[in-house]
């Protein structure tokens, strides 16, 4: 089978290995596992900064090179049309064509591909699939495309959360990222101890990391004994040093910047709560990770994870008010066995979702 990825995500060529944004690779090593041939429709450089990338294991790949896309491209029909001719070539070729939305090619590959009703195909929604939140009006077309089962044949649609008003060939879908391995018991130092918090994610607004430290800092102000670890890294990092330094709270925080998977585990193991305060999501896998490790998430009911949480029965949903995300966590040290159900919820929950699982249901995909 000639199995064909479409996506944004860059495939770069260092020395005689193909690289690619790291938990992307992770995830299509187990697709490829099942293809007998390889190929990638996508940009072959990146002009941005800072991507985190990792090495695929096969260097064998059918590369199909597209230019990179950004928003002014829709006035450069060569750009287009030179785009639109190599996904016609990659498709016709293709047996299997999977589609990694939203992005600018896959928008004009979700046109592309109603030449091919025949074909076999997936597309994975990465982005929130609500249909009442606020989108790009590119991201709501890729939508209104993949959902029309006249347009888009053969395909199985895949999509974080389980929403109203589907279409048959939409699928509600999950990430894991850990496996039955990892199923090891996980015990909390009591609250009463010292709380311990963490942040899992880049440090940009749309994460809002400093909602972190001003929770610290109102519970400390309060008289409670609290830490914060950040993992990450990213343009928000100097607003958080030069906060820590003006409130004085170096002996509370520590800033560890990209970490490895491991370390990460630590941390969640290690911590009481999980603060995320985030404007959009797709599946977070941060929310997921701390719910795999008991660790609480204290986050936003955007995209799935009102799903995720049960409605806050296996976490907390907020809207970001320091004051409101302080009281609850009060509540919670004056609740040990509280926070214990809910902590014993959230694990047995993630635990459903391993990497055995996952990949299980990759093989009834292809």
């Amino acid at each position: 089978m000639k199995f064909l990825v479409i996506t944004f995500a860059p495939l770069l060529k260092i020395e005689d290995h193909y690289f690619s944004y790291s938990p992307y690779v992770k995830e299509m090593e187990i697709w490829f596992k099942y293809a007998n041939e390889v190929g990638f429709c996508c940009p072959t450089y990146y002009s941005g900064k800072d991507l985190l990338i990792n090495a695929f294991s096969s260097s064998r790949f059918k590369i199909y090179s597209v230019p990179e896309l950004n928003a002014n491209d829709i006035l450069h029909p060569y750009k287009i049309l030179k785009s639109i001719i190599v996904l016609y070539r990659s498709m016709k070729w293709a047996d299997h064509i999977h589609l990694r939305c939203p992005g600018n090619i896959c928008l004009l590959g979700c046109f592309v591909q109603i030449l091919f009703p025949h074909k076999k195909k997936t597309a994975k929604y990465a982005s929130n699939w609500d249909w009442n939140s606020h989108q790009p009006w590119s991201y709501r077309l890729q939508q209104r495309i993949l959902r029309n089962t006249f347009l888009t044949r053969n395909m199985t649609a895949l999509v974080y959360g389980d929403w109203p008003g589907k279409t048959k060939n939409i699928k509600p879908f999950f990430t894991a990222s850990y496996s039955e391995k990892d199923r090891i018991p996980v015990t909390k130092r009591p609250l009463s101890e010292g709380v311990k918090f963490s942040f899992v994610g880049t440090l940009t607004k749309n994460k809002s990391p400093l909602t972190c430290l001003e929770v610290l800092s109102e519970l400390t102000e309060r008289g409670i004994n609290a830490s914060l670890t950040f993992c990450g890294e990213g343009p928000e990092r100097e607003i958080l040093a030069k906060y820590i330094a003006d409130w004085r709270l170096e002996s509370r925080v520590k800033l560890l910047g990209n970490v490895d998977a491991e370390t990460v585990k630590q941390v969640l193991i290690e911590s009481h709560f999980l603060i995320f305060i985030s404007k959009s999501e797709g599946w977070p896998k941060a929310v997921s990770e701390a719910m795999w490790w008991g660790c609480l998430p204290i986050t936003t009911p955007v995209s799935c994870v009102p799903w995720m949480l049960d409605n806050g029965l296996r976490g907390e949903l907020v809207n970001g008010n320091i004051n409101e995300i302080a009281l609850l966590i009060e509540k919670y040290i004056y609740n040990q066995n509280y926070f214990d159900l809910k902590s014993g919820n959230a694990m047995k929950w993630a635990r459903e979702y391993t990497m055995e699982k996952f990949e299980e249901e990759i093989k009834k995909l292809i």
